[in-house]
């Protein structure tokens, strides 16, 4: 494993009909921590080098429209502006909307409906 990172989330199952729908991710629930609500998460952008966690979180969320106080995952889609547009028709909200970066692409963040900032990014034609 390269890289892992974990959502904490309040209401596990709606956070992973979230991701599900923004990332076409599907979850596992991982043997012997139950006790937590974890799951690994399975998807396209995902890989053995790169890898995603799920737990219910020990404590309240921060609150909607709260500084960051973790850090953000940004995973690269095919049309940022609808990934945007979906994520905000179904309990996400914004964090930033969709601008264009010169030498990257077009990017957005949306908080989850969890208090987790997720991003977005459609690389710009020729930009690596």
């Amino acid at each position: 494993m390269s890289g892992h990172f974990e959502i904490h989330v309040n209401d596990v199952e709606r956070a992973k009909a979230f991701y599900a729908g923004l990332f076409g991710w599907s979850f596992s629930p991982m043997e012997g921590a139950e006790a937590v609500e974890y799951h690994l998460a399975d998807g396209p952008q995902l890989s053995e080098s790169l890898t995603v966690g799920m737990m219910r979180r020990m404590g309240d969320s921060p609150e909607a429209g709260a500084p960051v106080r973790g850090g953000t995952m940004t995973f690269e889609v095919a049309d940022c502006d609808d990934r945007y547009a979906w994520a905000l028709n179904n309990g996400g909200a914004e964090a930033l909307p969709p601008a264009d970066y010169p030498g990257v692409g077009r990017a957005a963040y949306v908080e989850d409906g969890e208090g987790n900032i997720v991003g977005f990014v459609t690389p710009e034609q020729g930009a690596a």
